[in-house]
């Protein structure tokens, strides 16, 4: 099992992160080469931020980037991932065009090796630039804990797009969830170049901490477990 965020894909749209230099020039080649360890029995986590597609039209191209590589694909949502729609939207999409390795983790649960893989988008409070939106946090503690509920007794992972905790920051009530539910270990992505300074990682409180956002990760997914 692994995790990766960020993919930032735009091979359909002209928003290429290359032109950020440094870490990320030549990314898709970088993201080809570290996504080839994947088998067919294998499941990769991607948390969030997938594509810079507007629709799931405009970002047909990544999806079938992603899809050509073996193994199960958990998708959830970043605050770039605009292509997002309704279950049923993206579901009919991804079989219409024969993407049979990606699914949604979106108030649900997955099952690899005893684990239940749980998660959500998150929220980031200085990203909220008109102030805090309490129905759309709210929401996400909502879908956070219908993901956590979903897993039973199972061991929990959770996956994340925003950091539920850096430094000088903290999200409690996510926090909280993820220790009221017995989470052990929870992955997240969203920080990006000098931002990887500010990453918390190991143990705090009760929770494991991991950042995987891709180019945190050089391209290469993280191992979570055989």
């Amino acid at each position: 099992m692994y995790a990766l965020g960020d993919t930032h894909l735009s091979l359909t749209v002209n928003k290429p992160m290359d032109v950020f230099g440094g870490a990320w020039t030549g990314y898709v080649d970088k993201l080809r080469e570290g996504l080839s360890v994947l088998r067919e029995e294998d499941t990769l986590v991607l948390c969030g931020d997938i594509s810079w597609g507007m629709s799931l039209e405009q970002a047909e191209a990544d999806f079938a980037f992603l899809d050509a590589f073996p193994g199960r694909k958990l998708i959830l949502k970043g605050n770039h991932d605009y292509w997002w729609n309704s279950a049923a939207k993206m579901e009919r999409f991804w079989a219409e065009h024969g993407f049979s390795t990606l699914h949604m983790l979106h108030n649900n649960a997955y099952e690899y090796g005893g684990f239940a893989l749980c998660g959500t988008r998150g929220w980031f409070y200085e990203e909220d630039a008109g102030g805090h939106d309490e129905k759309v946090f709210r929401r996400e503690l909502i879908r956070l804990e219908a993901s956590l509920k979903a897993a039973g007794e199972r061991r929990k992972l959770c996956f994340l797009h925003y950091p539920p905790r850096y430094q000088g920051y903290t999200c409690p009530e996510i926090i909280a969830l993820m220790e009221q539910y017995g989470v052990e270990q929870c992955f997240y992505g969203h920080l990006h170049g000098g931002s990887h300074r500010l990453a918390v990682e190991g143990r705090n409180g009760s929770v494991e901490y991991h950042l995987v956002a891709a180019d945190y990760l050089q391209f290469r997914p993280y191992r979570i477990c055989d």
